[in-house]
């Protein structure tokens, strides 16, 4: 079960909304045209070795001719390519370094090696998979690693029970899917990813900004294709896990919320569009529709617009300020593995 590589739609469509379909092909031609394997063009994509276009309005990406033509013409092909993406287990990048599999292990838990990708084998279990030429690297500017005694630092890292896989792994995942888009809702797309739905409820409170997100995020090269549990498994490992990257990633996703909001109000149903009222703005009263209503008292007068919330009450280290008078606001319970 392996997992391809998402791609950002939403800026590649802006930028390539005048492309006629003739001048490109779908991307499983143009894997064949690569001589590359399903994950292998996925793998390629994320290391921005291929190129890849969205017509707007036509969310499956494609890949221009051009693109194909551009890197069948390089030196060494197919096999230069194909090394480029080549990707190892542990077993094989122990054997690369030199090294057992157990401190292959221990090396890619504190933090040294990053996996690329990764897939469940037939007991439903996460094999990580590194880039084999990072693995040559990685030999080449660490080699006091590799033999003797290891570090303090890194021993340290291992008895107090890090693995820093998934997390460098997502991490790698977040940048470079930020990297291909430039449009800023695709990016809060990307970032709110990151997020449990009730910490992401906590900082997108629209629930048509959430709605919007989720029908621009990034998609696989190839659809959603692969059983349920490998894209569960997916969405679990793109939750932030740790606390001090729960803080970090909702810092990223206000700062890019704030940002979209300004460039453009997310869609609303039939065509409405919502208004962000910038701080200080007073908002009158909408007028009572009955035909025969009261007055309202001056004590008892409609509350005006809700103060702006500060960063700290936006990232959770302060108390949300109420929506309506005298009442706080409470969340559901954490939402559990796949949801």
């Amino acid at each position: 079960m392996s997992v391809a590589e998402d791609v950002c739609t939403e800026t590649a469509g802006a930028n390539a909304a005048g492309m006629a379909v003739a001048g490109t092909m779908a991307v499983g031609t143009a894997a064949q045209e690569l001589r590359l394997k399903r994950g292998e063009f996925a793998i390629a994509v994320h290391l921005g070795l291929i190129r890849l276009t969205v017509r707007r309005g036509d969310g499956r990406p494609r890949v221009g001719c051009e693109e194909v033509d551009r890197l069948r013409s390089q030196d060494g092909f197919p096999e230069a390519l194909r090394d480029r993406v080549r990707t190892v287990g542990t077993a094989q990048g122990a054997q690369q370094l030199g090294i057992s599999p157990d401190r292959f292990t221990k090396l890619a838990r504190a933090g040294c090696l990053t996996p690329i990708t990764f897939y469940l084998n037939r007991y439903r279990a996460i094999v990580w998979l590194y880039l084999a030429d990072e693995i040559a690297g990685f030999a080449a500017r660490e080699s006091r690693l590799l033999a003797g005694r290891s570090p303090a630092w890194l021993r340290g890292r291992l008895e107090g029970g890090a693995d820093c896989r998934a997390r460098n792994w997502r991490s790698r995942r977040v940048e470079r899917l930020l990297s291909l888009t430039e449009d800023p809702w695709a990016r809060v797309a990307v970032l709110a990813d990151t997020l449990d739905p009730v910490q992401l409820a906590e900082v997108v409170d629209d629930p048509y900004e959430r709605a919007y997100l989720a029908r621009i995020r990034p998609e696989p090269a190839f659809g959603p294709t692969g059983p349920p549990l490998a894209r569960e498994t997916m969405a679990h490992l793109m939750r932030a896990d740790e606390p001090d990257e729960m803080l970090w990633r909702r810092v990223s996703l206000i700062t890019e919320l704030d940002n979209a909001r300004e460039v453009r109000s997310a869609p609303r149903p039939g065509g409405e569009w919502p208004a962000f009222p910038r701080r200080g703005n007073e908002c009158a009263p909408e007028p009572d529709p009955r035909p025969e209503a009261e007055p309202v008292p001056a004590a008892a007068s409609v509350p005006g617009p809700e103060p702006a919330l500060g960063l700290l009450a936006r990232i959770g280290l302060r108390r949300r300020t109420s929506r309506t008078a005298g009442h706080r606001q409470s969340g559901p319970g954490r939402a559990p593995f796949g949801a």
